[in-house]
Parts: structure tokens; sequence; C-alpha cells
């Protein structure tokens, strides 16, 4: 009788004598004894060598049990989560993960969340993929992304050709530069142009809002933003637009000590710093509209300098990190998600002056009146005749709105679509009005029962009352009750006092 016909004709009760005496035998062993004992208990029992791996390798998990109300603490993990997915303006789950240690430490720094230890514990040890998961259907309601355009530009010929390959791994101060045009659905007449500076060393962005695309106003420009920027600007990479490609620039740079360079006519990936920017930064800020005149320009200057500090201290985001070709296909690692401040930070060429102002800028800035800032700048955008909301010191009112923003949609006033007004009224009588008083001290005594266990109560309590039909309806009114639950885990049950 061979093993295979040996191990089908175990009985269970063998099996399970014959698992524990061979995971003894397991634990003890070595790498290759391991595999030895392995490949013996497949033939033996017939397991596939994975399950296999899994009944010698660990302990059986406890199913069930009550303890901690489990359905409320989920409850609370997840609705911090969308809080802290919107104060980071809703970044992908990768960058959301790096952001989290920071973006928590801040928010609590000043007053805005107030996590119990088992939930903040909980979500920052949860991984990209899980967040991506909980935040599936509040991106899918949320979503309405347009893609960015980009333009052809024309050839000059007069400074020196830099490719993406030449970069390597400059110093902070080595930047891309780019125009985005908002000018709307037609590219005709006059309209606001932003121009993108990045580094590429950090990702630091600048953004500067031009009303018209000329080439002294550029110069004016780059003045600026080296006035702002942490770091002396090095290097100014550009394409090949007459607005960059001319002696005003040239001398100016030659003057301060820059060197200019511009990329390859028609290779926009040359500059896929800044054009990762103009798509990540700008036009997810600024949108497709179409922007004019010097009324236009002060609004768009007023969100990029909201913008900017949080764009560079708050967000993280992703840096090549290596590249390579086989034949058609194209394989591309990064480096972890981080922000401009970190990197800086983490800059051995960074001096350490510059790392203490970078430092004590950050400790004062506060992310969400930032954004909230951001959100105010990007309303007068879309509505420039609108009267202004009242901005007062209170953070309350904004702070308590992202716990739900992700209902109404796109929050973003700049991309925000016509909507219908939401559904305030009810087509049917309530059928559990009368009796959620007694449900609900149910469920404050054990907050784990599910809404058929409470229906099941329900039935035996009020007989011929409540039909099986109606679970759905109180599934509903559990499933409310336990999200404001979590709402006090996460700002605190003083809030739900004052409320």
């Amino acid at each position: 009788m061979g093993v295979e016909e040996l191990g089908k004709r175990l009985s269970m009760s063998t099996r399970q004598e014959l698992i524990s005496v061979v995971r003894e035998r397991y634990a003890r062993a070595t790498g290759a004894e391991r595999r030895r004992i392995l490949d013996e208990f497949v033939s033996v029992t017939g397991y596939h060598r994975k399950h296999a791996i899994r009944l010698l390798g660990g302990t059986p998990r406890a199913r069930g049990g009550g303890g901690e109300p489990r359905r409320v603490y989920r409850e609370a993990e997840r609705a911090a989560l969308i809080v802290l997915w919107e104060a980071a303006d809703r970044i992908c789950g990768k960058r959301l993960k790096a952001a989290l240690p920071t973006l928590v430490a801040a928010m609590e720094r000043h007053g805005h969340l107030r996590l119990e230890p088992a939930v903040r514990e909980r979500l920052l040890a949860m991984s990209a993929a899980t967040m991506d998961r909980l935040l599936a259907d509040v991106r899918e309601r949320a979503q309405g992304r347009r893609r960015r355009r980009t333009a052809v530009n024309a050839v000059r010929r007069q400074v020196k050709v830099r490719t993406f390959q030449d970069w390597g791994d400059p110093a902070p101060g080595w930047m891309e530069a780019d125009f985005v045009a908002h000018c709307g659905d037609v590219a005709a007449g006059s309209f606001v142009h932003t121009l993108t500076l990045t580094d590429i060393a950090s990702g630091w962005t600048e953004c500067v809002p031009i009303v018209v695309r000329e080439r002294t106003l550029v110069v004016e420009a780059v003045r600026a933003v080296q006035a702002d920027l942490p770091f002396a600007l090095l290097g100014l990479d550009t394409d090949n637009d007459s607005a960059f490609m001319n002696e005003a620039l040239l001398d100016y740079c030659r003057g301060a000590g820059i060197e200019l360079t511009r990329c390859r006519a028609y290779k926009k990936n040359d500059q896929a710093w800044v054009e990762q920017k103009n798509g990540s930064v700008v036009r997810r800020l600024v949108g497709y509209g179409r922007l004019e005149g010097l009324a236009g320009a002060r609004r768009l200057g007023r969100l990029f300098r909201a913008a900017r500090l949080y764009v560079n201290y708050f967000q993280p985001s992703f840096k090549l990190k290596e590249k390579r070709r086989d034949g058609a296909r194209v394989s591309k690692r990064y480096h972890a998600p981080a922000t401009p401040y970190e990197r800086l930070l983490a800059n051995e060429r960074v001096e350490e002056p510059v790392k203490e102002r970078l430092r004590a800028e950050f400790a004062r800035l506060d992310p969400v009146a930032l954004l909230r800032e951001i959100r105010a700048a990007q309303a007068e955008l879309a509505a420039p005749g609108a009267e202004p909301a009242d901005e007062t010191d209170d953070l309350a009112p904004f702070l308590s709105g992202l716990a739900r923003a992700w209902e109404d949609g796109e929050v973003r006033p700049t991309h925000r679509q016509a909507a219908t007004g939401p559904r305030t009224w009810r087509t049917r009588v309530d059928p559990f009005e009368e009796v959620w008083p007694v449900v609900e001290v149910w469920l404050e005594a054990e907050p784990e029962r599910t809404a058929r266990e409470l229906l099941g109560r329900l039935q035996t309590a009020y007989p011929e009352r409540f039909p099986d039909e109606q679970l759905r309806t109180l599934q509903r009114r559990v499933k409310a009750w336990r999200s404001t639950k979590a709402q006090d885990l996460v700002f605190g049950a003083s809030r739900s006092a004052a409320a």
C-alpha cells in the first residue's frame, strides 16, 4: 500500500493526532529538516503544500467571542480614515500611508482629532491596500476626475539640452519649469498661466500665476520664487517655449549664477518631474476652467499661497528610484512616498540652519487651516462674483464637515459639477420609530449584536409586529447608530454632548 493510498484511509482523529505530533517536530527542526518533514506530511495526508504549512506552522485562530465592540471600532477606524483622507486632499493609499503619522500628530496637536489609543494604533498600522479597500466606495461616490491636457511647444536651440537621464542625483536647487494654461475649452484670447517650478531632489514645488505668457513676467516670477525657496536656485530646466528661450531670461540666469538648460523638442518625458506636478498639483487645485485678467491672477495667487505650504509640508509624493527597459517592457521602482519637507531634512547636502528654519515653519502650520484656506480660494475661483464666506479662527465647522464630505461627491469647488439636491423625505413610515429607544438600550449593553439578532428579540417581545422583510430597515438604523458611536471615538464624546 503506497503512502497516497494510506493518506486517503486515515480517519479524522488519526489525522489530528498526526498533525499534533508532526507540528512539534516541525517547530524544532531547521530549514532543511522542515522541508523533508513537510514533504513526508504532504505525501501521507494528501494535503496541499500551502495548507500543510499553515497546519504545521501556526495555531488556529479563535473565532467569535465578545470583548470589545469590534464593529464600533471598525467604524471608528473607517471614520477617522475618511477624515484624514479628506484632510490629505484625497491622495492614494500609498501616499496616505506615508502621510498618516505626520498628519495625525499635527491634527491632534491642533485639537482637531482625539483618537482612542486602540483606534490610533490600528489606524497607523493599517496597510495602504487596506486603506484603499476601506475608501473604495467613498472614492467611487466622490470621483469625477478629468485628464489633464498638454501643449506642443516650439523648438528653440539657444541653450544646452538636458534629458531625463542626465539628472542623476542632483543637490536641492536644480528645478524644472513649465507653463500650465488656464484657457478653458478654447485656447484663444488672453488668459492666465501658471508657472510651475519643481525641485528634482526633493519635489518642492512653487506655482506663480502670470497674467500673460511674456518673457519679462517670467523673469519677475523666477525672481519671486527665488525669495521664497528654502534653498538656493542652482539650475533651471525649461521647455522650448519662446517665453523661456529668450535673452531676457538667459541674461538673468547668467547674472544670478543659475544654469539654464532645456529639454528636447517633442520629448515631454525630459521634464517628467514638473509635468507630474502640473497634473497632481496645479490641475488638481485649479481644474480646467478659464481665468482671465488681473482679477483672475489675484484669485489664483491666493490659492497658491496656501497650497505651497500644504503641498510641500503635508503632501507625500512618489519619486522614481529606478527605471529599466527590457525590450518593449519598462519596469519602474519608486522610493517610499515622502513630503518635500521630509526629503530636505533627510538630505545631507542641505545645511543645518536651513533645516532648522523648515522645522520651525512646520511646527506652526495647521494642515486643516491650510486646507480650509485652499477650499475658500477654490470657491472664489469657481464663483468670482459670489459673496466670500466669513472666515473665523474657529475650525470646528470645517473639521466636522470632513467626516461626511464624501457623501456630497466632489468637494473641490473648481471641479464640482452641477448636482441635484439630496433627498430629505421619507416615502414610508419608519416601523421602528416607537421601539427604537428599547433597541438603543440593547445596543448600549451589547454593541456587537447584529441587526438580525435584534430583530429576533423584537419579534419575541412584540409578536406578529415585525416581519422578516423589515430586516434591511433595521440594519440601516443600526449602521447609523454605530457610525455615531464611531464619531465619538474619533472626535471625543464631548462633541456629541455639545451637539
